[in-house]
């Protein structure tokens, strides 16, 4: 059974005013991180070194809106996670925690 949480990302998120002026939205290294660091302490792990297995980024999110994070391990020890705001798919990614050898 998947873990979840929700990232509210402010409207006054630092990264609204650059990317992109007039279409604002949060970066995919920020919703990485983000979103990282979130199941990191809900599971009780430094984050760190990790490796990027997969990545799609399907849908933007904008400043102002709440992510759902749903993940759970895979059977080769890694984190499976998707994002989704209200119901809308907006990414979903596969990694290895830990290592950043192949």
């Amino acid at each position: 059974m998947p873990s979840q949480t929700d990232i509210l990302f402010p409207a006054d998120h630092p990264t609204a005013a650059g990317h992109f002026p007039g279409n604002p939205v949060i970066p995919g290294a920020v919703l990485l991180d983000t979103v990282l660091t979130a199941i990191a302490a809900a599971e009780g792990f430094a984050p760190g070194p990790c490796r990027l297995r997969a990545a799609k980024f399907l849908s933007p999110v904008r400043p102002g809106e709440r992510m759902r994070v749903e993940w759970q391990t895979t059977t080769t020890g890694g984190i499976a996670f998707t994002g989704s705001v209200e119901g809308r798919p907006v990414m979903n990614c596969t990694l290895m925690v830990g290592s950043i050898a192949s």
